[in-house]
């Protein structure tokens, strides 16, 4: 599939917003203690991955009835859906200057991910939490997504990379009470 960025303007892949805020202190905190660990920005790429992906629970999975969609919200209550995951993701990623697209899938519902800007080419990347039947991992060698859309049942992957989180998702997240109510009001489409 050939990804398409929203905007040809690289630099808009960088930008802090209201759910992607990577200036907000916590961010910031986060980035640095992982970057102290790492080598270069594909080392930090992976590790803000995995953080992501292996410490903060789908609040599905996890049975939490919070909803977050801010990336500093997710690091602070450590809970989140696959949308909140990719604002956190792209919040750390953002914040040591790798360029983060989020994108989406068309499953029984939207379905959000990350694309990462390594080497002049996208790679997404989905933090969403591994279970079993579910086994995303970091790679710019090959999609090693959570799901893949099945064309005969209409799911699809969409390739548009956008620069901040799609309306209609933050709208979901935003005027959710709890998850139950957020499960109920889940966008199916864009």
């Amino acid at each position: 599939m050939q990804l398409i960025q929203e905007t040809p303007d690289l630099s808009a892949y960088l930008v802090a917003d209201e759910a992607v805020d990577h200036h907000h202190p916590l961010v910031r905190e986060r980035a640095a203690e992982l970057a102290r660990s790492v080598a270069n920005s594909y080392e930090y790429a992976r590790a803000a991955f995995e953080f992501v992906r292996d410490t903060i629970p789908h609040s599905q999975d996890s049975g939490d009835l919070r909803v977050t969609w801010r990336a500093s919200d997710v690091l602070e209550q450590r809970t989140g859906i696959c949308y909140a995951k990719a604002h956190a993701l792209a919040a750390l990623l953002r914040a040591e200057d790798i360029p983060t697209a989020l994108c989406y899938q068309k499953l029984d519902v939207v379905h959000g991910l990350v694309a990462v800007r390594f080497n002049g080419a996208w790679h997404r990347q989905d933090p969403r939490g591994n279970k079993p039947g579910v086994d995303a991992q970091f790679s710019l060698d090959g999609e090693r997504l959570a799901f893949t859309p099945d064309p005969a049942s209409g799911e699809t992957d969409w390739p548009v990379l956008y620069a901040t989180a799609h309306p209609v998702v933050l709208d979901a997240l935003k005027s959710a009470d709890d998850r139950p109510h957020l499960w109920e009001t889940l966008p199916t489409a864009l």
